[in-house]
Order: structure tokens, then sequence, then C-alpha cells
């Protein structure tokens, strides 16, 4: 079935709510205002502003922004933080894909690279069109509709429509002729009370090393009626995506080849000879560099969400989504050879994604009480392969293209996953000064994986449910300056894919005990808002429980297979503290500090080998964090000033290798003023990303992590962008 038919049922359904609400009032639905330290919340949440988006270089990651909210780690070897295959982040401990996210409340998964269930957001949609984000970094609100935050969430939310109709154009120039065209046309009001937008992202940007370009092509529509108290909204937006890859490095391939060292890319003939052991640039083996990789991705995402007020004291919010991905990771190995021609083959991981959802929740008020409720129910059909594909002497083939007629199949399979989550919870307000959350949660999550080609994989069923997962949390306020919260939560990350990567065997050992990754959250802390000083001191301990890992499940001399399993604890300690001055009206100074231990609570045994972790600290995870930005603004000029420091990370579960702390510090400033001949606004700004020309290690772990690297020849790194500079100016019709 193609894309265009499986979208059928949500464009018809957008069509009909639309057409069903054609003469509504025009009453807006009143929404919470959170502050960016959460002020009044039982939980520990924190916003990333529009603001803050908009004064980032044109086409950031959004979640690169919000490294600069305390407990979070983010690392990404480009400058605009998009690359999805070297994205990390980390939030008080947890991974991406121990984390929860989603966008207009509809899940994008655990942002994993070969996602199976969701999207990274940099393809959800188009930075320009985000409103705000909101971080929690201890544990997520029940109704988020995640299955993997084992830790906190981010959640995104796109803008509205604008209220008159307008449009607005911006384009960005910068370093390795990086280039990226947006333009956004609004309708305002219509005569019906709705409102619409449509826009389009074309991102263009060679690699800072190396050969090959990023790109991105983006389109994002929403529309909004409101009747009565009551608020229809529906979106739909298609992301097309192709990226080159940065070549994995080791700490031994940096001090030998250096630190612009990339793969072969345009060079084939370069190529073909590292397959022959041919070798003239200080390699010493195939592994140093590839031909190529690339990423290429096309997604659709849509979703239509109608929050009714059934009367006053009963509300009813019902959320129906679709998304489709057709997609893969090519690279070109010299390990499997083309028939004929014996030139690297390309190897592929193929995806194909078509998961279905709904959310549905109602919330009462009764008195002191606010009672809510509801569910969410997602189905996903989920297809994998890996496929080689024949090169020639004289045609490599294109990083750019998914190839077809390959000459060989090692596996194809196909997984249906079926998630029912339901919760229930009251907020109740005890008196003006108190107010106490408490709820629960109860997903389960099916996943039934069918080998359709080969047979040396499994098929079978993995089950993930916990029938009662309980939060409570709370909100004291002091005055009307100072205020205490306190939590606890219990959180469950599901089991997916990973036990399918295994024998038959193997899989038949695990399928009855495997449990899955949980979480024990505890949090409390202080906030204060004064006049001039903002600030949140927040402490957590964090018990993770049945941690997941792939070992040997004995000896490998018997031919025991590997396997996936539980190896222990993890126990998390730390506080997060953070200060916004304002040091006058223009000006403003926020400092954010981190302290972290996250460490492995058991050693376990790989094979008949026992691996030696406890006591050690999670790899990929800082212990020490700070962050500051000095921020100018006078409605008119603009700058920001940010510095960022991270403390030395581990890559080896054993400690025994890890790469080294570092600043980095990004500056922004710019220009806007009003009503510039046919303009409305006009804005130029300019970005200078990593200020100082830092050179460092960014992210790890891009090929995974092992239990110890003396030598430094693990090749799962990847190093930073260099010094880069943007310049953009956006007009306002």
């Amino acid at each position: 079935m193609s894309k265009a038919l499986s979208l059928r049922p949500l464009v018809l359904l957008v069509s009909s709510a639309l057409m069903s609400s054609a003469y509504a009032q025009d009453d807006a639905v009143q929404t919470d205002e959170i502050s960016v330290f959460g002020q009044g919340q039982t939980r520990q949440v924190q916003n990333l502003s529009k603001k803050d988006i908009e004064e980032a270089a044109p086409g950031s990651s959004p979640l690169k922004v919000l490294d600069k909210v305390p407990g979070v780690h983010f690392e990404s070897s480009d400058s605009f933080g998009a690359y999805e295959w070297s994205t990390t982040i980390s939030v008080r401990g947890f991974s991406s894909n121990q984390l929860g996210y989603t966008l207009d409340d509809v899940p994008l998964g655990d942002m994993s690279y070969g996602n199976h269930n969701g999207l990274h957001i940099s393809r959800a949609i188009s930075t320009e069109n985000i409103s705000h984000a909101q971080v929690s970094q201890g544990t997520g609100s029940l109704d988020t509709a995640s299955t993997s935050n084992l830790g906190g969430t981010v959640q995104f939310y796109s803008t509205d429509p604008d209220e008159q109709s307008g449009a607005v154009a911006s384009q960005m120039l910068g370093g390795d002729f990086s280039r990226r065209s947006y333009f956004r046309l609004d309708t305002g009001r219509l005569s019906n009370g709705g409102k619409f937008y449509i826009s389009a992202v074309d991102q263009n940007s060679d690699k800072w090393k190396g050969h090959g370009e990023q790109r991105n092509k983006q389109i994002n529509t929403k529309y909004v009626q409101f009747f009565g108290e009551s608020k229809l909204s529906a979106f739909l937006n298609w992301s097309d995506r192709q990226e080159v890859d940065y070549q994995d490095m080791s700490k031994e391939m940096l001090g030998r080849l250096g630190y612009n060292w990339d793969n072969y890319y345009p060079d084939w003939q370069k190529a073909i000879q590292s397959s022959q052991g041919i070798w003239t640039s200080g390699e010493t083996s195939v592994d140093d560099a590839y031909y190529a990789g690339s990423g290429i991705r096309e997604d659709y995402l849509g979703g239509v969400t109608l929050d009714s007020k059934i009367n006053d004291n009963l509300r009813w919010k019902n959320t129906i989504y679709k998304h489709t991905n057709h997609g893969a990771g090519l690279w070109w190995t010299p390990y499997v050879l083309s028939p004929v021609s014996n030139t690297p083959s390309v190897r592929t991981t193929e995806y194909d994604i078509d998961r279905t959802g709904l959310l549905s929740s109602l919330t009462y008020t009764m008195g002191k009480h606010k009672l809510n409720g509801g569910l969410w129910y997602e189905n996903d059909d989920f297809d994998q392969a890996r496929r080689y594909y024949a090169t020639t002497a004289t045609d490599p083939l294109s990083p750019y293209v998914i190839p077809s007629n390959p000459f060989r199949t090692d596996w194809a399979f196909n997984y249906t996953e079926k998630t029912m989550q339901w919760y229930a919870q009251d907020t109740i307000t005890v008196s003006p000064r108190l107010t106490v959350n408490a709820g629960f949660k109860s997903p389960k999550v099916d996943v039934t994986g069918t080998e359709t080609t080969g047979a040396n994989y499994p098929s079978g069923t993995i089950t993930s449910k916990k029938s009662f997962l309980p939060q409570l949390s709370m909100v004291y306020k002091l005055d009307q300056s100072n205020e205490l919260f306190a939590g606890f939560a219990q959180n469950m990350r599901a089991i997916y894919t990973q036990p399918f990567s295994t024998t038959q065997a193997g899989f038949a050992a695990i399928q009855g005990d495997l449990r899955p990754e949980t979480s024990d959250t505890y949090e409390g802390g202080w906030r204060f808002h004064h006049e001039k000083l903002d600030g949140v001191l927040s402490l957590y301990h964090v018990d993770f429980y049945d941690r997941l890992l792939s070992i040997s499940s004995g000896a490998g001399i018997v031919g025991s297979p590997t396997v996936l399993a539980n190896v222990g604890k993890v126990e998390s300690n730390g506080f997060d503290l953070s200060l916004n001055w304002k040091l006058a009206r223009t000006w403003s100074w926020f400092n954010a500090l981190s302290i972290n231990s996250t460490q492995y609570k058991d050693n376990y045994v790989n094979g008949s080998t026992v691996q030696y972790v406890s006591g050690k600290q999670v790899v990929g995870v800082p212990e020490q964090m700070f962050k500051t930005e000095l921020a100018y603004d006078d409605g008119t000029w603009f700058a920001r000033l940010g510095g960022d420091y991270t403390s030395k990370r581990y890559y080896t579960y054993s400690n025994d290798n890890s790469v080294d702390a570092r600043w980095l510090w990004n500056l922004g400033a710019g220009y806007r003023t009003k009503n510039v001949g046919f303009l409305k606004e006009v804005k130029a700004q300019v970005n200078i990303n990593n200020l100082l020309d830092k050179q460092y290690f960014a992210s790890m772990g891009t090929n995974g992590f092992g239990y110890s690297d003396p030598n430094g020849t693990t090749q799962t790194l990847q190093v930073g962008a260099p010094r880069q500079v943007f310049f953009s100016v956006t007009g306002k019709f």
C-alpha cells in the first residue's frame, strides 16, 4: 500500500472534522502558564521558549537548544545537532532511548537512530514551527504517551496559526555552503472562524570534513478551530532527509590519521584499493575508512485533536494520529564484495513504519479535586531487512538513493507492536499552600516478530507489562516567592525488537525470563522567584532495575548464542542548581550546575567471564556539567553568549578509557525592527557555534559500548564540528 493510500483515513478525518466546525465560535481555550523553572508544578519541569529556539542558528535541532537545561547533556558531530547517527542526549544519567518524547501529545518513540515506533523531532516538525518545549528531568507526567521514559520526558508543542494573515520568509547562509530557506503562509482568521498555515523548508549543507551533503526538505501544515470553549486542531507534516555519514573514530585513529579524517567519498577507486589492502594515506585496515555511509528517511506524520468542554466541570480530549516512514541506512562494506566486479557492496538496513494511535482522556473538576484519566493505544507495523546491492568498478551507486534489486538478503523481519497504556490521577488542592498529585499508570506492550526471509533468527512474542506504576508528587508554597516540591514515581521501559537478534534457541531461553527495565525516582527541591533572581535547587535519587545488555549466554566454544539479558541495577544520585539573574532591564545571566553520580551496582557474567563494573560510572554520562549564558535584548538589538562545560565521559563499562572534559562557547547576535517598507518586521542574525574552535570528541557509542578499550582502538566516537558562522535574514509580510 502506498503512503498516500495509507494516509487516506487521516486526511478524511481531518476534512470531516473541519467541515463539522465550520460555524464555530472563536472563544479560546485557556491553558496554564508554566515558568522557566516550573513554578507551581508538583514535578520539576522547565520550559524552552520559542525565543530560545529562534535565536539559535536556523535549522538547529531543538534537542541541541535543550542542552542549556540543567541535567541535560547533548552531543552531535555536526553544528546543527541534527545529524541523527551522532545525536545523543541524556538526562540525569538516562540515555536517549530511556526517555520519552512527544509532539502535540503524539508519541515520537524513543528517538533512537533505527527507530521502530517513532521519529526524530528534527523530522517531525520544522524548528521554526515549535512554540516551546517542556522538559521533565525526573519523570514525565502520567498522561505522557511513552513506554520508554525510565527517566524524564521532552514534550514539544507546535505554534498555532496566526490570527492575522501574512507570510514569513527566512534565508540562512553559512559555513560549508550551508543554506536554509524557510517560508510560511498564514491565512489568518477565515470566514468560518478557523485559521491555517502551511510552511516549507529546504536545507542543504556540505559536511564540515570529507565530502557529501546533509539534505533536508519539510512541509508542515496546521489548522485550528475554536468553538465555544472547545478546540479542534489538526496537523500534517512531511519530511525528506538524506545524510551522508561522518566516519566513526577511535582515539588511536585520531592520533594516527588526524582530526579531519573521514571516508573516501567520492573517490571510488580509493575505496576499491582499500578493499584490496592497498593504502596510501596512513590507513592500517579496511575499517579506517569506507567509501561512504548514509541515512535516508521519508516521513509523514499527522494528527487530529479535539479538546471538548462537556460542561463546566468536565473536559474530554481525543487525539488520533498516523505516522508512516520509509528509510534505510547505507554502508559500503569491504567485507561483502559484489558479484562479478569484486567491488565493495552496499549493505542496507531498511525500515518501514506504519503506526496508528489514539489518545483519549477525561478531566473532571470537583471541589478541591481535579480528576483525570485516560488511555493510549497504538498499533505499529514495522518491517526491517538487511540487504546487499552490487556495485561495479565504475558505478558505486548513490548515497542519496535507496538502491533496488539486492543480490543478497541476510534477513527480513516483520514486527507487530501493540501498545495499551491507561492511567488515572487526582490533583488535590489540599489548601491554598499545598497541592498534591497522586495516580498510577498501567502499560502493556506486545511485540510479535516474524522472520520473513532467512532462517537464522527467531520468531515469537515478547510482552512487557506492569499493572500498577504509581506516582506521587506535591508542591508547598512557603510564601509568594518560595515553594518546596517533592515526588516519587515508578516507570517501565518496554522491550521491543532487541530480543530477536539471536537464534531461536537463544530466544526460547529468554522468552519467559526477560524482564523490562524499571526505575524508582525520588526527587525534591526548592524553587524561588524574586524580582531580580529566579532559581531552583533539585535533588534526586534513582534506582534503575534489570538493566538490559546483549551478552553471550555461555562459553563461546560450545556455540552459546548472544542474547539480551538482565544484568543488574544502576543507581543515580545528584542535584541540579539553576539561577537566572536579571542584571538590568535588558540584561540577564543564566547559570546551571549539575552534579551526577550514576553507577552500575552489579557485576555480570558474559559467557564465562565476569565483567567487573560495580561502582563504575555509566558510559556516556558526565559527572559534572556547568552551563552559563549572558543575554542582552532591548527589543531591537539582541545577543547571547553561552558556555557549556562537560567533565570527562567514559565509553567503556570498566571505565578504563574516556574522553576529556571540554568547554564549548557559542555566540549569537542580531537586530530586529518593524515596518520597513512593505515588511511588518525584519530580523538579521549571526550565529557562531564553537566560538573558540575547540577540537574535542562529541558523540560516543555510535557503534555501541564495550567492556574495555585499554589501547583506545574501539571505533565508536565522533569528533565535534569546528567553529562555524551562520548568517540569516527573516522578513514578515
